[in-house]
């Protein structure tokens, strides 16, 4: 499959405070908050939703294409994902802006409060997705992952417009875009991606109940965090989707587009929609494990054996006839 990834590519600005967010919010004040959170740690590490997604699914030997907006301080980034798979011909480089900035803490129990710079990523709007499609001779599936709200509502008339099927992962703009925004990144999706809270957030703004929304999108992927996936299709039983167990937790940042990473590497190489879910899980176990939405390593032999453990022997036969990691 020929998959184009859209959305944000950033750098991502990693705090970690040692107490809990909880704690420190005062229940009848909420409406005026000013508080500052001293931080143990500050990494910086490479990030974006798109660049994120694209990077796994590079590292499981596919070559998916970026598409986005950056900034010319992006020469290093590019070097990075091209080395590890990614076609970034397609990436836009603004003349006047720097590529956009995520700045996030996360607290004791891995709750997180984050601000987004945008950058060069409003840029994005501008980007048509026909000139990639010429370029790669067509695209089978586009995910419109987060990224300027613009660019979003665009790629997704486009796919519309040209008959591309396309994958929605709204996620991080839910709380930015307005309902009929949201309506019209939904309908039609052969994908829906969200994780538990959003589920409920989308239904909350499209005002559809679950039910409408399976009739309106293939297929529905929610992410449930330590207790895996659930994959819905309108008529058709939930697959439920165990999660791969876990070496410790370093920090979330990046897990759920490692897990978009998976799925659609798996759906890539025609496996079934609970492999697809597995390949995500485990993935996403790689990035929970890691300060970092691309600091981890995909060993082909050490992958694979974590993946028998995690869904039998059959299953990994059938992932290990079609994973190709960069590591041995």
């Amino acid at each position: 499959m020929r998959i184009a990834v859209t959305g944000s590519i950033a750098t991502d600005h990693l705090m970690t405070f040692p107490g809990s967010f909880g704690e420190q919010l005062i229940a009848e004040q909420l409406d005026r908050v000013s508080l500052s959170f001293l931080v143990d740690d500050l990494q910086i590490r490479r990030g974006g939703c798109a660049a994120n997604i694209a990077f796994g699914m590079g590292c499981l030997g596919l070559r998916p294409v970026l598409v986005g907006a950056v900034g010319n301080d992006f020469a290093d980034y590019r070097s990075w994902l091209e080395r590890h798979g990614v076609d970034c011909d397609s990436v836009h480089v603004s003349e006047t802006r720097h590529t956009a900035r995520f700045l996030c803490t996360t607290d004791e129990h891995h709750n997180q409060i984050a601000s987004f710079y945008t950058g060069a990523m409003a840029e994005a709007r501008l980007i048509e997705l026909k000139p990639v499609a010429d370029r790669l001779g067509g695209l089978d599936l586009v995910l419109i992952s987060p990224n300027d709200p613009d660019a979003m509502l665009r790629h997704t008339d486009e796919c519309r417009q040209r008959g591309i099927p396309f994958a929605a992962d709204i996620s991080q703009q839910l709380a930015r875009m307005e309902d009929g925004q949201i309506r019209q990144l939904v309908d039609g999706a052969a994908y829906l991606f969200s994780n538990d809270y959003e589920k409920g957030l989308i239904e909350q703004k499209t005002g559809w109940s679950d039910e409408e929304i399976l009739s309106r999108v293939g297929v529905r992927i929610t992410t449930l965090g330590p207790k895996g996936a659930v994959i819905d299709r309108a008529g058709e039983p939930s697959i439920q989707v165990a999660p791969s167990p876990e070496r410790g937790k370093a920090d979330p940042t990046g897990v759920g587009d490692a897990f978009r990473a998976g799925f659609l590497s798996a759906l890539a190489w025609g496996l079934s929609l609970e492999r697809c879910g597995q390949v995500g899980n485990l993935t996403a176990t790689h990035v929970l494990e890691r300060v970092g939405g691309q600091e981890y390593e995909l060993g082909q032999a050490a992958f694979l054996e974590r993946f028998a453990a995690a869904y039998g022997a059959d299953a990994a036969a059938e992932v290990g006839a079609h994973v190709r990691c960069h590591h041995p």
